[in-house]
């Protein structure tokens, strides 16, 4: 007759079970996250309908084993986490989570899954609340990069919410110091801009919201190809998900205008071209040339005058450029402010203008000069479709003399952050 357990013979018995569910709701997260290792990306539209009979599977094998938990924290956070592995909010979730930091307020990654829920749920500030929470009981890269994502969505009417943005960067940057191999953590917060490509892990490559994310950047950070590029991959790795082709379309059409009004100059007519050119005059590079331009080292130098087609691709130390305005247009984002410049030779360039107030603007016919002019020179293809075009990055309309004139403060946005680039 076999003997009664001894206790702990049932607690090494329960010790196996909870590590026995811990696996099946980890190799659910595994199949969520690393779907198209095993499937084509044609296969996208069934992944959520996959995951979610996934879902139903690891719940069942939960639910079988409850009544021999007598951790019920714990058995929480796995049932917890098993119902948010979707996309939507779960109700269900919310509550055996909420249950779970109750019973067990050290469950770190409890409270991480319910700020998760809260986000999903579209209640930022309790998100904000159950990240810190967690992050208060233990330093983790999970709280880290959710809370650096949060902290950018916070917007306080009549405030400077510029402090967030600030600390949001902080927050990304001390996530990829705990796990610098981590692609998640590189690609939730501002550091994307500095990721090489073998940084993304597996798990990030197949991840649509980070591939929309660093297509943003790299909008803005005028790399369009790469853009398109990313918005075209998140569109195919969630094809029910609006935004990514959405977004692909908008970039698609700013470019498709762009170069159609940078190739016919504004659609200007020839005599009122050559008249609004031939009306130039060396005053309106006054403010440039006349050695009182104080470049990045903070000394004043005098700089000469170039025309658009003799730049290079970088920064142009020494030199400043002069033409006439003859389109704008405005991204539906608002930024960058574009306009297109025509010098005295005929050459027609697009100048992008970031950190601009939303009332701070150009018009037809302006004279705007800009001095040591930072050029970009864009050749691209797209789904059949190339375009090739000269750009002038401009970091704040502080750096243009409009009609002879510096522009003053007011013209700045309230609050900005701006991004440096890395030398190469």
């Amino acid at each position: 007759m076999a003997g009664r357990a001894t206790p702990s013979e049932t607690a090494t018995d329960e010790k196996d079970d909870f590590h026995y569910l811990r696996e099946l709701v980890d190799a659910l997260y595994h199949f969520r996250d690393h779907y198209f290792e095993t499937h084509s990306v044609e296969e996208a539209n069934r992944k959520q309908s996959d995951v979610a009979a996934e879902m139903g599977k690891t719940l069942s094998s939960l639910e079988e084993m409850e009544g021999s938990c007598t951790d019920k924290a714990v058995f929480l956070l796995l049932k917890g986490r098993t119902l948010n592995v979707g996309p939507e909010f779960s109700s269900q979730a919310e509550d055996a989570l909420s249950r779970a930091v109750k019973l067990d307020p050290t469950l770190v990654e409890a409270w991480n899954q319910l700020g998760e829920v809260y986000w999903k749920k579209g209640d930022v500030s309790g998100a904000r609340t159950c990240f810190s929470g967690a992050q208060n009981h233990c330093k983790n890269k999970v709280s880290l990069r959710n809370l650096s994502m949060v902290l950018r969505q916070i917007q306080t009417p009549n405030e400077d919410n510029s402090k967030n943005v600030f600390e949001s960067v902080s927050k990304a940057k001390q996530a990829v110091q705990l796990d610098i191999a981590d692609g998640t953590s590189w690609l939730s917060g501002c550091v994307v801009f500095t990721l090489p490509q073998e940084k993304m892990d597996s798990t990030a490559s197949s991840n649509p919201d980070l591939h929309l994310n660093r297509a943003t950047l790299y909008k803005f950070e005028e790399q369009f190809a790469e853009a398109l590029h990313g918005f075209s991959r998140a569109a195919a790795l969630d094809p029910a998900w609006t935004e990514p082709p959405e977004r692909e379309r908008q970039l698609l059409d700013y470019l498709d205008r762009l170069t159609a009004l940078i190739s016919n100059k504004g659609k200007v007519k020839v005599k009122r071209l050559q008249s609004m050119l031939g009306s130039l005059r060396p005053t309106d590079l006054r403010a440039c040339c006349d050695g009182q331009y104080q470049n990045s080292a903070g000394q004043r130098v005098k700089l000469d005058r170039q025309q658009l087609a003799s730049l290079k691709a970088g920064v142009n130390t020494g030199g400043a450029v002069l033409g006439r305005v003859v389109f704008s247009i405005t991204p539906e984002e608002k930024v960058p402010f574009t306009f297109g410049l025509v010098d005295t030779e005929g050459t027609c360039c697009a100048v992008m203008v970031y950190n601009m107030a939303e009332s701070w603007g150009v018009l037809i016919g302006d004279s705007v000069a800009i001095p040591e002019p930072n050029v970009k020179l864009h050749n691209l293809t797209h789904k059949g479709k190339t375009y090739a075009f000269q750009s002038i990055r401009v970091y704040s309309p502080l750096m243009l003399i409009v009609n002879g004139k510096k522009q003053g403060p007011n013209c700045l946005a309230s609050a900005t952050v701006t991004y440096k680039p890395q030398s190469d």
